[in-house]
């Protein structure tokens, strides 16, 4: 389903999604992403490692079956500590990929785990290459310069792997919202004009990058302020800070 491959002359596509990754009701938007590029779907799992290995394995099944709905092959790289992130065999499993996808789990772990490692510089140098590159939930954040802890949010975060210094996310925000409602402007708006805030509900993406987006999916994305928050629903477009 990747389509007629094509020449990418610069970066390609980000997704930040909000849930559902490798689901059925996610097919479209990453066949999309993947679109003109080549049929291989590299796939870590590195945020569900504190989860255990069953969890780990269950992400890497669930990838494997939404690439084989795509008609792609699925490509695991199977990055457990920093350790398997420096390892330069790791790092050659991400050349060539059409879409990279980081899936959900702990988002601190996955940016400590990766930044500045071997394979996070090459899903970056394979993204500027012409790669759409995808994070969903943990993996979403991670891509951010800093990563709030959601569930002990008066304990802060960790740094991000900065890809979208600009930005911080909220993934799960529906269900976030409606269970902690003053969750954002108690403990995660930062006091920075250049920092934008983005709440993106479940099975739901902001697709583009890294300023221009579109939301995409079931549900909306949210514009964050101190100020309150607007409803972004799928099909509209959003500039995020300069």
């Amino acid at each position: 389903m990747g389509g007629e491959i094509t020449a990418n002359s610069g970066p390609g596509p980000l997704a930040l999604v909000g849930s559902g990754e490798y689901l059925p009701q996610m097919t479209e938007i990453e066949a999309r992403l993947l679109d003109g590029r080549a049929p291989r779907y590299v796939q870590l799992a590195t945020a569900a490692v504190p989860d255990g290995p069953p969890v780990v394995e269950r992400w890497h099944k669930l990838g494997i079956a939404q690439a084989k709905r795509l008609g792609v092959e699925a490509i695991i790289v199977p990055v457990n500590d920093r350790a398997d992130a420096d390892d330069p065999a790791m790092a050659a499993l991400v050349s060539g990929a059409g879409l990279i996808y980081l899936s959900g789990g702990n988002p601190g772990y996955l940016a400590d785990t990766l930044r500045d490692s071997v394979v996070w510089a090459a899903i970056v140098a394979a993204w500027r290459g012409g790669a759409a590159l995808a994070g969903c939930s943990a993996g979403a954040m991670a891509m951010t310069s800093w990563v709030p802890s959601l569930r002990h949010p008066r304990k802060g975060g960790t740094v991000g792997l900065a890809l979208l210094p600009h930005l911080r996310v909220i993934p799960h925000f529906d269900a976030f919202a409606a269970r902690v409602p003053d969750l954002v402007t108690r403990f995660l708006l930062p006091h920075d004009p250049l920092v934008t805030v983005i709440g993106i509900d479940e099975d739901t993406a902001l697709v583009g990058g890294p300023r221009e987006w579109t939301v995409q999916g079931r549900q909306s994305a949210w514009l964050l302020t101190q100020d309150g928050r607007e409803q972004l629903p799928a099909g509209s477009t959003v500039t995020t800070a300069p």
